[in-house]
């Protein structure tokens, strides 16, 4: 049987100070994958101990504390990458609360988007296996992961624009076949492909022109990137600004992937410590259908495409545009900042990515 939660009652200060523990799984009870013969098949490997299923935020923080108590070596996270930052975010700050060291991760892929699993090597629909191969110790390699920060969350990407609306528009059709016998058409890549074809491409016509923006450099030196991802020209220092103008998509990346494969950051992993920025300026819906392999496999270039490394962004727009932290959709905004999070973090690495 599971173990669903621990309530924080429980600590104690044996707990903290005792040996460490070895490894915990925690699931995201909520996500589409996480079915009974998941979490029976991961309950074979794993004793129910050190399993936890959490249906809510209480029992997420709940079960957060008991992980730091514990002192686990590394934590596997099931979900997608909103399960991923919602667990990253309460463990951290858990730790910090007790100046604990937090655990390294490990990604189970059980989710709609993958981006953290596509670039540690975490296989879809086998994380079993995947499991079963880092008990065995076939899997002995960790890598740091850079995180960056958006509206006091972390997490590995966020983006404000088009790519949010993409998931609003996706959360729209889920909830709309939600309870019909069409409900599992709104679900994963067909869902996403539905909301593109029905509301984001019939808006981006419609639209007008994107909102106006401007981009300014609130951290370190930043530099503009050729379509290789090289730097280009002066350093942009504190304070002087990116990009001033229309813009239908600003969303920054420490990780290559977006969910699905899509390599939306090409150039996220060549400058450790800083965010890959993305800007989309004005780029015909045409042009965007015509390049859809091509923007998938991250080789799309285009002159309404900019690049940059930065440390940190603060970004102001005309209007109130949708943004979007870790694949989660988080409302409508008109200022929000990136900026890299003060220290990465450890995740088991599976080895070949799944999307090299």
């Amino acid at each position: 049987m599971l173990r669903m939660v621990v309530s924080a009652e429980r600590h104690s200060e044996q707990a903290l100070f005792g040996p460490p523990a070895e490894l915990a799984v925690l699931l995201n009870a909520n996500a589409k994958q996480v079915n009974a013969s998941v979490r029976e098949a991961l309950s074979s490997l794993v004793p129910h101990e050190h399993l936890f299923l959490s249906r809510s935020p209480d029992e997420a923080n709940a079960i957060a504390e008991e992980v730091v108590a514990r002192r686990y070596r590394t934590v596997f996270t099931g979900g997608g990458d909103g399960t991923f930052v919602s667990w990253v975010n309460r463990i951290l700050e858990s730790a910090d609360r007790r100046a604990a060291r937090p655990p390294r991760f490990g990604v189970l892929a059980l989710g709609t988007g993958n981006a953290v699993a596509g670039m540690v090597g975490a296989t879809p629909r086998r994380h079993v296996q995947d499991l079963t191969r880092y008990l065995r110790g076939e899997v002995d390699r960790v890598r740091r992961l850079d995180l960056l920060t958006c509206d006091g969350r972390r997490t590995p990407f966020a983006g404000v624009g088009v790519d949010a609306a993409v998931l609003n528009d996706y959360n729209w059709v889920k909830g709309r076949l939600a309870g019909t016998p069409l409900r599992c058409l709104g679900l994963g890549g067909c869902g996403y492909g539905l909301a593109v074809a029905l509301r984001s491409v019939p808006r981006a016509i419609l639209e007008r022109r994107p909102s106006y923006c401007e981009i300014v450099n609130v951290g370190r030196p930043a530099w503009r990137l050729d379509a290789r991802g090289n730097r280009m020209g002066r350093p942009i220092g504190h304070g002087e600004l990116l990009y001033a103008g229309p813009t239908m998509l600003a969303a920054a990346s420490t990780v290559p992937y977006y969910g699905l494969g899509l390599k939306a950051f090409p150039f996220a992993e060549k400058a450790p410590g800083m965010m890959q920025l993305r800007v989309g300026t004005e780029i015909g819906v045409a042009t965007l259908l015509m390049n859809l392999g091509r923007i998938w496999s991250g080789d799309f270039s285009h002159d309404g495409l900019l690049d940059f490394h930065a440390e940190r962004v603060a970004l102001r727009f005309e209007r109130p545009v949708p943004l979007q932290v870790g694949g989660d959709a988080e409302g409508w905004r008109d200022e929000v900042t990136f900026g890299m999070a003060d220290r990465p973090v450890e995740v088991v690495d599976f080895g070949a990515r799944a999307a090299a």
